[in-house]
């Protein structure tokens, strides 16, 4: 059963809850009537307006909170993307975290453990650029990082991630329940665009310390990293905590279609400023008397 309180935006993206998914059939580029240039630069200034406007509500509502998963090949463009979205927003109730490899202290837990410490509380806005699914996609893509793990038990790999699948679902249930709202975006860019802005920074000696040696290597894995991704997003979009698959080749598009998303979202919830009593509204005006009164 999905939370009362929250229903997914509806969307040419949204990723199916029913395993369908397939990153073969899965765009890149956007889709044909997407809004020209203008436009889409015109929209996203409104929803980024409104966003803003959302998320004061959301913090004197102080009952729900709002996570942003973002997933992608790099390159795709997870920076450029949550700021552009968030770039309205009061910081003061945001939170943005990346998650790298593991430290020791975090390996000495749960491999879900740390994403505990970095949860928005309510009222806030939390961003996970790169998250717990690290442990689904690039672990799933070198194995070889679960010998650093020391998992407790032996078992066969392709178990393992049925587990750790579980885990997520039961997780994110267990936070869309107590008013979590989740919103995960892969943020699709093709090999081709991506080979396309890696020359970029190559290229661009401003951009140079964003290239290493190593993101040829991870390219490499280009098949592994689709295959995982299918995998990871057939098990875990739920209606509670939906994946939407974003055509990322064109920036301007992707980061307009995942505004939308987020604006949606917070506009179904049942926000509303807090009230005050006729108590309390006498003893302002009592006070704003005071105050015109006052020297």
């Amino acid at each position: 059963m999905k939370p009362k309180s929250f229903t997914p935006p509806d969307s040419r993206h949204l990723v199916p809850f029913d395993g369908s998914f397939r990153v073969r059939d899965c765009a890149t580029e956007p889709p044909a009537k997407a809004p020209s240039k203008k436009k889409a630069a015109d929209q996203l200034e409104k929803a980024v307006t409104r966003l803003a406007e959302l998320q004061r509500k959301l913090y004197a509502d102080d009952r729900f909170a709002l996570l942003l998963v973002f997933q992608a090949m790099d390159a795709a463009g997870k920076d450029g993307t949550v700021r552009a979205v968030l770039s309205g927003i009061n910081p003061a109730g945001c939170q943005v975290y990346s998650f790298k490899q593991p430290s020791a202290e975090e390996t000495d837990h749960d491999f879900l453990w740390r994403i505990y410490q970095r949860l928005p509380e309510r009222g806030r806005i939390g961003v996970f650029n790169r998250s717990h699914y690290e442990e689904v996609l690039v672990v799933r893509v070198h194995p070889e990082y679960l010998g650093g793990q020391r998992l407790p038990w032996e078992q066969k790999v392709n178990r393992l991630w049925a587990e750790r699948y579980e885990s997520i679902r039961d997780v994110e249930r267990h936070l869309a329940r107590n008013g979590t709202v989740i919103l995960k975006f892969w943020l699709h860019v093709s090999k081709d665009e991506q080979r396309k802005r890696f020359l970029d920074r190559i290229e661009e000696p401003d951009s140079n310390w964003k290239f290493s040696s190593g993101d040829l290597g991870e390219r490499a894995r280009w098949d592994d990293y689709m295959k995982a991704y299918e995998a990871a997003l057939n098990e875990t979009s739920r209606p509670w905590a939906p994946w939407y698959a974003i055509p990322a080749d064109n920036k301007r598009y992707m980061r307009l279609a995942v505004a939308k998303v987020v604006v949606e979202a917070l506009e179904a919830l049942p926000l509303r400023f807090p009230e005050v009593s006729e108590k309390e509204r006498k003893e302002m005006r009592a006070l704003a008397k005071r105050l015109k009164e006052a020297d």
